[in-house]
Formats: C-alpha cells, sequence, structure tokens
C-alpha cells in the first residue's frame, strides 16, 4: 500500500509505539488522525509533525461508536487503520483484579475488533484499505506473569490471522505486528509489574522510531506480518518444552 496521499487512523498516538508510527507515516506523506482516549494535554500529540487529534476511546463499546460518530466525514475517508492501543496489567494471575481484566480485554482486543468492524464497510466500498493490528511476540510465546495480556494478544493474533483470509478476494489487506519490547512507558510499567517474579534486567529494548520505520516498510511492502528480530524472533519458532524450559528458568511465583 502506497502511504503517501492515504488517510491514517493510529489509535493510542500520544505515546510510545503509536506516537513513532504516527510520525512515521506523517513523514511519509499520510494525512494522519491521532486516535487519543481525551483530548487533553495528557493526551497531547503536540510535536508530531502533521497528526490531528482525534478523540478514539475503546474503553467501552459506546466509547467506540462515540468516537467513529465524532469523526464524521473523516470516518468515511480512512484508508488506513493502525489499531496500537493497548493497556498492561501483570503480576499473578490468581490475584488480578477481574474489573482490570475485563477493561484490557475491551481495550486490547474487544475495542479494536469493534472500530474495525466500523471502519471496514467503508474500505471495501472504495476498494482499498489496510488494517495493522498490533499484537506482541507474547501473543505467540506467552510468558507467565501476563496471563490476561497475553490472552488479549493472542486473541488478537487470531482475529487478525482470520480477518487476513477472509479478505483474501478483497482489495483490503491486512499486517500484524508481532511486536517486541520496545523502549516506551509500557514496557517500564511490564518490567515494574514483573519485577518480583522474574529478572528483567537483561530484556532487550528496540527504539520506537526504529520498529516504527519497520512497521511503514512493512506497510508499504503489503506484508502479512512484521516479526521481531534477535532471540524475540527466535521465541516465536521454537517448540512449546522449550518455551517451558525457559520460564521456569526465568519466572518465579
Amino acid at each position: 500500500m502506497q502511504i503517501k496521499g492515504s488517510t491514517a487512523l493510529v489509535t493510542g498516538s500520544n505515546r510510545g509505539i503509536g506516537r513513532a508510527i504516527a510520525q512515521a507515516l506523517g513523514e511519509r506523506g499520510a494525512e494522519v488522525l491521532g486516535g487519543v482516549r481525551e483530548l487533553d494535554d495528557d493526551h497531547s500529540v503536540e510535536g508530531v509533525a502533521g497528526v490531528r487529534p482525534v478523540r478514539v476511546d475503546l474503553s467501552s463499546p459506546d466509547s467506540v461508536e462515540a468516537g467513529v460518530r465524532e469523526l464524521g466525514a473523516d470516518a468515511s475517508r480512512i484508508d488506513l487503520l493502525v489499531n496500537n492501543a493497548g493497556v498492561f496489567t501483570g503480576g499473578l494471575f490468581d490475584r488480578t483484579d477481574v474489573t482490570k481484566a475485563y477493561e484490557l480485554l475491551q481495550v486490547n482486543l474487544a475495542g479494536p475488533m469493534h472500530l474495525t468492524r466500523l471502519l471496514l464497510p467503508g474500505m471495501l466500498e472504495r476498494g482499498k484499505g489496510k488494517i495493522v493490528n498490533n499484537a506482541s511476540i507474547i501473543g505467540h510465546a506467552p510468558f507467565p506473569g501476563a496471563v490476561v495480556y497475553a490472552a488479549s494478544k493472542a486473541g488478537l493474533h487470531g482475529f487478525t490471522e482470520s480477518l487476513r483470509r477472509e479478505l483474501d478476494e478483497t482489495d483490503v489487506t491486512v499486517l500484524e505486528l508481532i511486536t517486541p519490547g520496545v523502549d516506551t512507558d509500557m514496557m517500564d510499567q511490564v518490567q515494574r509489574e514483573l519485577d518480583s517474579h522474574a529478572n528483567t534486567d537483561g530484556w532487550d529494548h528496540v527504539d520506537p522510531e526504529d520498529w516504527a520505520e519497520k512497521v511503514a516498510d512493512a506497510i508499504e511492502s503489503d506484508d502479512d506480518e512484521l516479526n521481531p528480530g534477535g532471540g524475540e524472533r527466535l521465541a516465536k519458532l521454537v517448540p512449546k518444552a522449550l518455551l517451558d524450559l525457559g520460564a521456569k528458568r526465568s519466572f518465579s511465583r
């Protein structure tokens, strides 16, 4: 897909990976709508050239519907949707707050599916579009201490693969981002919440701008998936027994 001249919506564009992707798309000539939960200083996209903030709150079905209504005519022009926004909660599953678990599943899985459902018909009608889902290596190599997060990303992987095959005979394509550990505030949170159960000091952190450039390249190359490099790529490929062994060595209740 040619990024230049496209209209893109990137959710969670006020920080981390989303901010970097929004900037990369803008630099390649896209008109970028920066989806943020609230139009306030805490969710600002100030400093990201060419990105216009729009309210896209994935925290409930009603807020997703309201966000698309607020987009108005812009919703009918979006031909590149990057489902990036997400939240994290970690720790032992038997101590997980059930309310927070439901909130995570809404934002990470149900929300992106709902938003895609609302915008996909327009893409199909125009005969042009791409859905980009920011999954994670944890959706392919789920590690302990992040059970609900892993479930949401595995679900997003399944949604992405099924949708890609369903749209095979159309002009709308789908890309899965199998995202590695990226140097963001969320990664800092992951490490804090797992600190009492695992040694995270040696984890690799990819620069968000470098990952965003790879995402833009994958969009333009019409790839089906973008894989991480190094050890995280191997984690996707190794047999289950080796993943089990790695978890036993690196994680403790």
